[in-house]
């Protein structure tokens, strides 16, 4: 069968404006999106321009919107999106990123946001001359969020992240809930300043779309509102007020 990708590009080189240009490609039903577009640079227009690496679902280079939804196209089969002959598939880059060159976007700002939370193991004081053993159980506390590829797909699919660009976003939010939980680790108080802000965990709204478009199904939502909970928890121990009311928030 044939579809045609209806690919949204930009050089800033060179155009003033993205604009969309198709492609017409001979697929399999079980080829997936990627395929499509490695044919479509290799043998119609090597100008092309998109990120990709293990093509397995495990890097997340390949996010983008494919039929106005965040996907991965190394994961998206052509039978998902495109049900007959000569089908119409849209692509575009992520959202919430600035456009670098046609399905590329800049993701510095994203990582910004993933190292502002202390992405990484900060062990307890009390376990510094000893091994640090850890139960069935409590590994399976963080268990969830050690499954984010960073791909950015959440990023791109909040709705919150319309209104409000300093948001941190849910990949970055994950990652603080993947240490958060740790016993190991030092948990919330190294990241409570970063956290319970304005721009922190309190502009999320409950849209739940991150936790829909996540490749690896992890539970974004929950994650979020179970680092509320326990930044709410960790300030009235100390007789502090958090700052959801500053950001409006409330669970």
């Amino acid at each position: 069968m044939t579809v045609v990708l209806k690919i949204r590009r930009f050089n800033p080189e060179t155009d003033g404006e993205p604009y969309f240009k198709r492609y017409t490609v001979a697929v399999e039903p079980a080829d997936r999106v990627l395929d499509a577009l490695m044919d479509a640079k290799r043998n119609l227009d090597g100008s092309l321009a998109f990120r990709k690496s293990c093509a397995h679902g495990v890097c997340g280079s390949d996010a983008m919107l494919i039929n106005g939804k965040e996907r991965l196209a190394c994961k998206t089969l052509i039978r998902d999106v495109a049900e007959k002959e000569g089908a119409e598939i849209t692509i575009e880059p992520l959202k919430h990123q600035r456009l670098q060159r046609d399905l590329m976007v800049d993701q510095g700002p994203f990582f910004e946001r993933y190292r502002s939370v202390k992405p990484y193991l900060l062990a307890r004081k009390d376990t510094a001359e000893r091994e640090i053993l850890q139960s069935q159980e409590e590994r399976a506390l963080f268990d969830d969020p050690t499954k984010c590829i960073l791909c950015s797909a959440c990023f791109s699919a909040c709705p919150v992240l319309d209104k409000n660009a300093r948001f941190l976003g849910p990949a970055a939010l994950v990652q603080a809930a993947r240490f958060v939980n740790d016993s190991r680790d030092q948990g919330l108080d190294p990241r409570v300043s970063v956290l319970d802000t304005k721009s922190g965990v309190w502009p999320c709204e409950n849209h739940f779309e991150c936790t829909r478009v996540c490749p690896r199904g992890i539970k974004v939502t929950k994650l979020i509102n179970q680092t509320k909970r326990q930044i709410r928890s960790y300030r009235s121990e100390r007789g502090q007020a958090s700052a959801e009311s500053k950001a409006g928030g409330l669970v």
